[in-house]
């Protein structure tokens, strides 16, 4: 008898994250804001439906984009 595992595992499980002062780009998407953030995915999602959140995306082609300086400055202590 043979074991079947599941082995559908999030994309940020196998995602290499450039470290966040190496990032040059002026918005990441939602797993990369949500692994900088320590937070979940689905938790950044629910901000941008909401707006309730620290930080809002922006929203392109329907995908969320968060911008890297919002995210500097929320971890640098600064808050909107």
């Amino acid at each position: 008898m043979q074991i079947v595992t599941n082995q559908t595992a999030t994309p940020a499980a196998y995602h290499n994250f450039t470290p966040l002062e190496q990032v040059t780009r002026p918005t990441v998407p939602t797993a990369d804001a949500a692994y900088y953030l320590n937070r979940q995915p689905q938790t950044l999602r629910a901000w941008a439906c909401l707006e309730t959140g620290a930080l809002r995306p922006i929203r392109i082609n329907g995908r969320l984009a968060w911008n890297v300086a919002e995210i500097k400055s929320l971890l640098s202590g600064g808050a909107k």
